[in-house]
């Protein structure tokens, strides 16, 4: 039974993130380099502004909030299972090569196959999809053990070398490109938020209404299985099914994710950690929070970057990075 206090803890702290985050889209709405006063966003979003006050605000500005929300909330999830999954803290769907497999997959897509711009977007996450899960069968296989199971600290050490091999991969298939999709490539590489309109809106979103409810309806056997193998084989748990559930599930938050945003690493790192520390290890209590600290920290990592070097400002990846990898550190020292 979860005590009261802890779910009113976990209600207060999802309030303030919940603040934290309405503060930061009204700030990204107001800024940049067009004029599009805060006293006049009001209006604007109201539709009462001008043309082209209601161009800035909804063909530019909001839709690159709402598909950096939204993406930071599935590599939090994805990065919360990974660690459920694997008992690792220090597991990442980015360390552990999945990013890169979407990346990969979306780099022979967009240099080998003929691109229909009215289904692109629709298009891109299921080809990320596919790129992560022949990258996650990979990881697994080479973790499994007969007799044994997945082996997590295997999986984790299997992931890390897949995620080089897999960067390698990428820079052989760009080298020898066409300068534009080079240049788009790179981009993603750097973490670019490049999918900002509707249309990958429309597309990451319903992977999202999907696999958090399940995510949190299978909470309970995230606690099990963070436990230990023997503890869940005797609650009656069918590990091997479980674990393969949740790793596809988290590897479809993550490919949807990366595909729209480029090559993020690090908040599936960090939120989870961050919100177990506010309010305990249970599955039920931290995932809500960790989904809200992912989306609000890639949606402030992307304002700041946006604004901090002109003309294009600094990619979210690159942001994310300098702020995660610090972080990193500090765990890789708090677990030695």
């Amino acid at each position: 039974m979860i005590q009261p206090a802890l779910i009113k803890k976990q209600r207060l702290t999802l309030y303030v993130l919940l603040t934290l985050i309405i503060i930061t889209i009204v700030i990204g709405m107001g800024m940049g380099s067009a004029s599009l006063s805060y006293n006049r966003l009001m209006a604007t979003f109201l539709g009462k502004g001008t043309l082209k006050e209601e161009f800035i605000l909804f063909s530019i500005r909001l839709p690159r909030i709402l598909i950096t929300l939204l993406a930071g909330m599935a590599l939090s999830l994805s990065g919360a299972i990974f660690q459920g999954v694997t008992r690792n803290d220090l597991a990442d769907p980015g360390m552990l090569g999945i990013n890169a497999g979407a990346g990969v997959a979306i780099t022979i897509f967009f240099l080998f196959f003929p691109i229909h711009s009215g289904a692109f977007a629709m298009i891109l996450p299921l080809v990320a999809f596919v790129g992560a899960l022949i990258t996650a069968c990979i990881i697994y296989l080479f973790s499994y053990h007969r007799g044994e199971g997945i082996q997590p600290a295997r999986m984790v050490l299997v992931g890390v070398g897949c995620s080089t091999a897999l960067s390698g991969l990428m820079i052989i298939l760009i080298s020898s490109s066409e300068r534009m999709k080079v240049d788009f490539i790179a981009k993603w590489l750097s973490g670019s938020i490049w999918g900002a309109d509707w249309p990958f809106i429309l597309a990451i979103l319903p992977w999202l209404m999907i696999l958090i409810p399940l995510t949190l309806y299978k909470a309970n056997q995230l606690n099990i299985l963070g436990l230990s193998e023997p503890m869940a084989i005797g609650v009656g748990i069918s590990l091997e099914r479980e674990r393969i559930q949740l790793l596809l599930t988290s590897v479809a938050l993550a490919a949807s994710a990366v595909s729209v945003t480029g090559g993020i690493s690090f908040i599936g790192l960090i939120a989870p950690h961050m919100a177990k520390a506010m309010i305990g290890p249970r599955n039920q209590l931290f995932i809500p929070i960790a989904v809200l600290i992912g989306g609000w920290f890639l949606l402030f990592a992307d304002t700041v970057g946006r604004h901090m070097v002109e003309p294009n400002g600094i990619p979210a990846g690159i942001m994310v990075a300098l702020i995660g990898a610090p972080y990193f550190l500090y765990l890789l020292v708090k677990k030695s």
